[in-house]
């Protein structure tokens, strides 16, 4: 079936989901509940799985980190201290940047060399 296109993701609360779970280890099927709820079978199945794996802790929604520098971009005006907060956001993304392009060149140094070596 599928999930239609153009539609959004939506958040289910830990309650919600601990219901639906509980529902299913008494023996309600994902498929009558997905009829039920709308909520896909295997997504269900997921959120049992994880409940049996790490309790009603692991049914909380992650908080996703999102843009660190959108803050910054929403103010007209920073404060002194925003302005360095922004300021050494902007120089931690470069370093980031830096050391994987490091990576990388260590990488292709290693293929290089370890093709030298087979010829």
């Amino acid at each position: 079936m599928g999930r239609p296109k153009g539609g959004t993701n939506r958040n289910h609360s830990k309650e919600e989901k601990l219901a639906l779970v509980l529902r299913n280890l008494r023996g309600e099927t994902g498929r009558v509940l997905e009829k039920e709820t709308g909520i896909c079978h295997t997504q269900i199945h997921k959120w049992t799985k994880q409940y049996l794996e790490g309790g009603e802790e692991a049914l909380v929604n992650k908080r996703k980190p999102g843009n660190p520098l959108a803050k910054y971009h929403r103010k007209k005006e920073l404060t002194p201290i925003e302005q360095l907060e922004y300021k050494v956001a902007l120089l931690e993304r470069e370093l980031l940047k830096k050391d994987a392009e490091v990576v990388r060149l260590k990488k292709s140094i290693e293929l290089e060399r370890g093709d030298a070596k087979r010829k």
